[in-house]
């Protein structure tokens, strides 16, 4: 029997697209990766390919995911980090055996320890979240301005004026319902 699974978001900022596999937080949540084998896939597509994947590594991948979500809002808010989040993003990092290389064409690509390795694919993505939280790259973190998502992403649009983690959904979302309304206040007012 074939499952339907959501479709991911996938974006060009590696942690804030693994948060973006649970969406709609304040709304109705759509878990993105519910299963360990839907994790391998996310992996895969984001050039981290694993074979297979654990319910104990798609646990730990969740608090990962969450630990970020946590990080990153508290940097996007600029309040304090979450000491409990720090920790978990800190411990996925130091787990992990990926190296960096670099492809004939000048591209860095990340090499796992072995086919398998879910906690080398962790820790890049913890990496990848340290380096933007901490401020290393050029942008910054914001939240979703839809009321239901308030996804963390993360804005190199120039001035840095995103509002939504995703134009095509979150933004569309907020065009449309401002569309119907203007065209409910017509109808009133005619």
């Amino acid at each position: 029997m074939h499952v339907e699974f959501p479709e991911f978001r996938l974006g060009s900022v590696l942690a804030t697209s693994f948060t973006a596999t649970l969406t709609e937080r304040h709304g109705n949540a759509v878990e993105r990766i519910p299963t360990p084998r839907r994790l391998a896939d996310w992996l895969t597509a984001n050039d981290l390919a694993v074979e297979t994947c654990t319910a104990t590594e798609l646990g730990l991948a969740r608090d990962l995911r969450e630990s970020i979500h946590a990080a990153a809002t508290a940097a996007a808010l600029q309040q304090a980090l979450p000491a409990s989040a720090v920790l978990v993003v800190n411990d996925c990092s130091a787990r992990g055996r990926a190296t960096a290389a670099l492809t004939p064409e000048g591209n860095r690509v990340w090499e796992l320890s072995s086919l398998g390795c879910v906690s080398d694919a962790l820790s890049v993505i913890a990496a990848d979240a340290i380096s933007i939280i901490a401020g290393e790259r050029d942008g910054k973190l914001a939240i979703c301005a839809s009321e239901s998502c308030q996804a963390v992403f993360f804005d190199i649009s120039r001035g840095s004026t995103r509002r939504w983690c995703d134009m095509n959904t979150c933004g569309n979302r907020q065009k449309k319902a401002r569309f119907r309304a203007n065209q409910r206040d017509k109808l009133l007012h005619v």
